[in-house]
């Protein structure tokens, strides 16, 4: 019988809401928040709910929550300085961000390369650029591996290609892609890439400086935080794109260029309680105990992974979505599948009544569900899985899944 890796008892105890009777399988539409988060939250709010830049106390140290919440996700993506740290709204909006304060570089001819198996978020905002004579190029997914090859990007790249937009984890498949070997080969090409790592960064430590990745954005709520979102971007690119804000801000005014009306400071400060929780994971307070806790989220998460896959794996009335196996921890813990001959929206609406929370559809990667032919029927189940998740949830999800599809089964025999 699989066993947990983690004390869930200390870790279960840091997020309030798992003190419910729900058990929460939407993760990667949204994680639950730390209690410290909240706690972070409240004395920015109660303290320090003040405009920065001011000479006074308060709005010194409004400032210096700021300017810790940067040098959290600084340690957290592992950037070279607090200044590479852009907060936003959504990992949608920053993209969007990026396009408008990038466009300026690109000109007619120029080349973009998107790939089908992203989130529409870093699809949909480049194709803007081809109004502007800018050519987007498709980097095919290769269905029959169920991945992204690099043998099929490198007859895409030609002298005129600028950028490559990639997801680090599909958030249908799981499968990640080895984000370091793309980035040396489009930087050989001379050519930027930016990365979207919102389904890859609740489940490993991300590291841009040793992948070498220009951009990299994810949201911080789908990674034990509040509803807001992080960009990283090397220092000298970012100084490179037009500034978003009023006219004074200079081209070296990083990064506050790029977040006009100011980011959220309570929310980019409580990025502090998110690091100090994975730090403490691993034994300690600096990067490399954040590292080791990463490396204890992997571990329970593989449990969780491989004790649903063999369930899934076992049944002959189910297709597992991408990979059915998960070698060498090789995917994170976000899997879709669908039943036989049964709707994916009937069955998550009776999950509701069994309190387990999962999800149906395409999850904004429409694309990919078109090319998978995946769309039909409700589209696929999601089970969405963090480390704070147990074997003993699972249990119960498949549990509830058996009695509803037995069911369902009867009524259309």
């Amino acid at each position: 019988m699989p066993q947990d890796h983690l004390d869930m008892a200390h870790v279960r105890g840091q997020f309030p809401a798992l003190a419910k009777d729900w058990a929460f399988f939407d993760n990667a539409g949204g994680s639950q928040t730390l209690q410290t988060v909240i706690d972070r939250i409240t004395e920015f709010l109660t303290h320090r709910d003040v405009q920065i830049g001011g000479s006074y106390e308060i709005s010194r140290a409004a400032a210096e929550a700021l300017m810790d919440g940067r040098r959290a996700a600084q340690t957290l993506v592992n950037a070279t300085r607090p200044e590479e740290i852009v907060f936003g709204p959504s990992t949608t909006v920053l993209m969007q961000t990026l396009v408008a304060a990038m466009r300026s570089q690109f000109q007619p001819g120029d080349e973009v390369i998107v790939t089908h198996a992203d989130h529409e978020s870093n699809i949909g905002p480049w194709l803007r650029l081809e109004e502007f004579g800018v050519k987007i190029v498709v980097w095919p997914f290769d269905t029959a591996s169920g991945s992204l090859r690099l043998e099929d990007l490198e007859p895409l790249m030609t002298e005129r290609t600028r950028l490559v937009c990639v997801h680090h984890v599909s958030n249908i498949l799981g499968q990640i892609n080895d984000v370091a070997a793309i980035a040396e080969a489009v930087h050989c090409h001379g050519a930027k890439i930016v990365v979207d790592g919102v389904a890859y960064a609740p489940h490993r430590a991300i590291d841009v400086t040793g992948w070498d990745v220009d951009y990299y954005i994810f949201s911080l709520y789908k990674c034990y935080g509040p509803h807001t979102a992080i960009m990283y971007g090397k220092y000298d690119l970012l100084a490179s794109l037009d500034g978003l804000y009023h006219y004074f801000y200079g081209k070296d005014k990083v990064p506050g260029k790029l977040e006009p009306g100011n980011p959220n400071y309570e929310l980019a400060y409580s990025t502090t309680a998110v690091v100090a929780y994975l730090s403490a994971l691993g034994g300690g307070e600096d990067r490399e105990a954040l590292e080791r806790g990463f490396e204890a989220v992997a571990l329970q998460e593989q449990v969780l992974t491989d004790h649903l896959l063999a369930w899934l794996r076992g049944r002959n009335d189910c297709q597992i979505i991408g990979a059915a196996t998960n070698p060498d921890n090789s995917r994170v813990p976000t899997i879709a599948f669908r039943f036989d001959g049964l709707n994916s929206e009937a069955i998550c609406r009776a999950m509701d009544a069994h309190r387990v929370a999962i999800r149906h559809g395409d999850f904004h990667s429409r694309r990919l569900a078109e090319m998978l032919g995946e769309t039909h029927d409700g589209g696929v189940l999601r089970v969405s899985m963090v480390h704070y998740n147990t074997v003993a949830e699972i249990d119960r999800l498949t549990a509830a899944l058996d009695q509803i599809v037995r069911e369902m089964s009867k009524q259309t025999a």
